[in-house]
């Protein structure tokens, strides 16, 4: 089965090939026989009844500094694709959204991965509060006075953007730190949106966990240790990963969410456990698949293409 397959996605030329999945999955597609197409978000477009999206062919290959090339750019209507992966990074703002919207008018019949109404439906960090009995206290709000009295209450905790990524804006706030205000001062001038804040997990110094589902089944993890002058895990900011195995809470909270994320068509998924407690569901484009593969886990692109290709099949 040969498919016509579409990324939306960042910039080619700035993907640091060795840790990104989106490129995994292309060269997957690319050793499965599928054809390759590549756009960005802004050539995305809506006219006269039809999806069109403004790219390049292109072939991939695994070599740091030489990993693509590109076809004369064309426009495609996306109505004659077979899948289409939405995979370019957050913010998770009204241009993404907007993508979103675009993508729901040529999914189902085209595959779009992730399902792109139920991208915008479940944003990470919102998404997690749908399983309570998972999850770490959580307050949502713009109100100084809540977060002060969130603080008072949980002694030490983690203020973050809503809809923030890859630890960007995340700050731990002690009992007795006294720039709280400041930083209350400096999160409203800057966004619009609520912020999340969050009871800190010490068990982080251990790791924050890493685990994809595909299709709603787990497939493979990685732990990613902070740094020990730092809070934040990602590897985006130096977060250092290593390989782990899941334990009994880990099924646990898999078996718990999996169902609702196959129902909802979030065929690739990221969630972020620490200490045995769920963070964050992330669905907009989530990583880890060649952490995984380096450590000698399961090849995550492989499981994720033979699912595709079951629901187009």
């Amino acid at each position: 089965m040969s498919l016509k397959t579409a990324f939306q996605m960042d910039d080619i030329a700035g993907l640091h090939i060795e840790g990104d999945s989106t490129f995994a999955l292309m060269l997957e597609a690319q050793k499965r026989g599928h054809e390759l197409f590549y756009y960005l978000p802004d050539n995305l477009s809506f006219f006269e009844g039809k999806v069109l999206a403004r790219g390049n062919d292109v072939a991939v290959k695994d070599v740091v500094g030489d990993h693509f090339e590109l076809g004369e750019a064309r426009v495609v209507d996306l109505a004659d694709v077979d899948v289409v992966h939405l995979r370019q990074d957050p913010p998770f703002d009204m241009n993404y959204i907007t993508t979103t919207h675009l993508l729901e008018r040529v999914h189902p019949n085209t595959l779009v991965v992730n399902n792109p109404a139920e991208v915008r439906n479940a944003p990470e960090k919102l998404f997690v509060l749908n399983f309570p009995e998972l999850t770490v206290p959580t307050l949502i709000t713009r109100s100084e006075d809540e977060v002060v009295a969130f603080r008072e209450q949980h002694k030490d905790i983690i203020v973050k953007p809503l809809y923030g990524n890859g630890g960007a804006g995340v700050f731990r706030v002690r009992g007795d730190d006294t720039n709280l205000s400041s930083l209350m001062e400096m999160f409203k001038a800057t966004m619009r949106e609520p912020f999340i804040v969050q009871a800190y997990l010490p068990a982080v110094r251990d790791g924050d966990k890493r685990i994809i589902l595909v299709d709603g089944k787990p497939v493979g993890a990685i732990n990613r240790v902070p740094a020990a002058n730092a809070t934040r895990s990602n590897m985006h900011v130096g977060g250092r990963p290593e390989p782990i195995e899941l334990d009994a809470r880990d099924q646990e909270i898999c078996v718990t969410i999996g169902p609702e994320l196959a129902k909802r068509g979030l065929i690739f998924v990221g969630i972020d456990v620490i200490g045995g407690v769920l963070t964050e569901i992330n669905v907009t484009s989530p990583t880890g698949i060649r952490e995984v593969a380096k450590f000698g886990g399961a090849d995550i692109a492989g499981l994720i293409w033979e699912a595709i290709e079951g629901k187009v099949g």
